[in-house]
């Protein structure tokens, strides 16, 4: 089986990595970490300008599909936040709402890419 160099599986993953370490960029502020902010948001323009060239070597009919998949990537992050919710709500002591956007967006990128995997397998 030939796998594809570009495909718009991977820019949807690639924009959901940003999302993560946006999400997580809050954290780094309020607790003083400027070196792994300024790390974080040197990661971020690295894969945003990978995501960039990635869409713009797609081929137009799979350029076409990353709309469906974008949509597919926010119904994951939801429900990676209603999973954080509820794990956090059971089983830990009050977090701050940055440690929650980082953990649900970690969460709905994972069960995106997940998702990617288990319907490309069928």
């Amino acid at each position: 089986m030939q796998r594809t160099l570009y495909s718009p599986q991977r820019v949807s993953v690639a924009i959901g990595l940003c999302i993560v370490m946006l999400s997580a960029l809050p954290r780094y502020m309020v607790g003083g970490h400027e070196t792994r902010q300024t790390l974080l948001l040197m990661a971020l323009a690295l894969v945003a300008v990978a995501a960039a060239v990635q869409w713009k070597m797609l081929p137009l009919s799979a350029r076409q599909a990353l709309p469906a998949l974008l949509k597919r990537l926010a119904a994951m992050l939801v429900l990676g936040a209603v999973v954080m919710g509820a794990w956090h709500a059971v089983f830990t002591d009050w977090i701050s709402w940055q440690v929650f956007i980082s953990h649900a967006a970690t969460c709905g990128l994972l069960l995106h890419a997940v998702s990617l995997w288990w319907s490309s397998q069928e």
